[in-house]
């Protein structure tokens, strides 16, 4: 177990900028899991308990004061998950057990916002709208400089989740190393592995959420994959919990998923660079949709398209495009001190083809940027 750097943030006089703390685990899933537990225990401990306190906000909100269901809603989901990747599991409990803490509440806490709509998104209606999520971004190599395909985004949650982003190289005895930034306790959130394949996902919400695979698990299988084939494979058999989107890129191709618990539909960065945020562009997952369109989704959405269009793309670009405040609080770059209860905690971007990546916790404009390869 290698830590390569030490978390801390500076005051600058007007914000907090961070650094970007990596820990190495090496050998076999639990071995993996052990190590990170171990090495982030108390912030793992903090972490569970931060996102149950989120949660149960998030249900005062929509008048509902009772959360004691999501235990059997995660109980349930992790059964599920156990039987659908054995090797995941054993790292999921490996962590757990170094960190000391329940493995079922370790297990809804980092698949939080699935196990959180099987119990509260409404059936049948559309509930308040919800100012968090995402901003990603596929573009293929004729609207970039270097003729490489680049893929990037921004992770937007609840501010306080900044505190607990964490670089992790895993290095197993078997499949391709990979690279994730993720927070303390957590499987695969954003990353990419050593043949170059990437991957990552924003939050969308429709009807229809149920007991089953959780975001996380789904991220952590494909990452595992060596083509985007093969991880287009994994998510789209898998028993689904809620909707997401994810997005995938190898080498040779970039594709998008949008995910319903029990249908997907694809979009290709060919031609054209794909722009997602936090809403659902397919027809019939729109009337599915959960709650209405946000301003801020919708304004993030077209800002990035417009863009990304212009060609001419490279990593330093996409950071000023993580980095834009051109659209207040609307913005793809998000501040905690904007006061929507959503911030930007970690953004990646990656080369899948030079096989190289670079990332920083907090903001693009805030955060300090690492870059890998291998």
């Amino acid at each position: 177990m290698t830590v390569e750097t030490e978390t801390h943030a500076k005051d600058d006089g007007v914000a907090k900028t961070w650094d970007l703390e990596q820990l190495t685990v090496k050998g076999h899933p639990q071995a993996m899991g052990e190590q990170q537990g171990e090495h982030f225990r108390g912030r793992i401990q903090q972490f569970i308990a931060v996102r149950f306190d989120a949660v149960a906000q998030y249900a005062a909100d929509l008048g509902r004061d009772d959360v004691a269901p999501l235990r059997e809603i995660g109980r349930a989901s992790q059964e599920i998950f156990s039987q659908w990747d054995a090797e995941a599991s054993a790292e999921h409990d490996g962590i757990a057990r170094a960190a000391n803490v329940d493995s079922l509440d370790l297990f809804i806490a980092t698949n939080m916002t699935d196990m959180r709509d099987v119990l509260l998104l409404p059936r049948g209606e559309s509930g308040p709208p919800e100012l968090e999520g995402c901003t990603a971004v596929l573009v293929p190599g004729r609207l970039t400089k270097s003729g490489h395909g680049l893929v990037g985004q921004t992770w937007d949650l609840n501010p306080t989740d900044v505190e607990y982003v964490v670089g992790v190289h895993r290095q197993p005895i078997s499949g391709p190393e990979t690279w994730s930034l993720t927070c303390t306790g957590c499987l695969t959130l954003i990353g990419m592995n050593s043949e170059g394949l990437a991957v990552g996902t924003t939050n969308i919400k429709m009807h229809g959420s149920k007991p089953g695979i959780g975001y996380l698990n789904l991220l952590h299988r494909a990452i595992r994959s060596r083509s985007v084939e093969e991880a287009s494979r994994h998510i789209l058999e898998a028993p689904r919990s809620g909707a997401h989107t994810y997005w995938l890129a190898d080498p040779s191709q970039q594709i998008e998923w949008e995910a319903a618990p029990d249908a997907a539909v694809s979009r290709a960065a060919n031609e054209h660079a794909v722009a997602r945020t936090n809403h659902c562009l397919v027809p019939e997952f729109t009337e599915r949709q959960g709650e209405p369109t946000t301003e801020t989704s919708a304004t993030r959405l077209n800002r990035a398209s417009t863009v990304l269009e212009d060609g001419e793309v490279d990593p330093d670009s996409l950071r000023a495009l993580f980095s834009d405040r051109s659209d207040g609080i609307n913005s793809i770059n998000r501040y905690h001190e904007d006061g929507t209860d959503t911030a930007t905690n970690g953004v990646f971007i990656a080369s899948p083809s030079e096989l190289r990546l670079w990332a920083c916790r907090g903001p693009a404009d805030r955060g300090e940027w690492i870059e890998r390869g291998w």
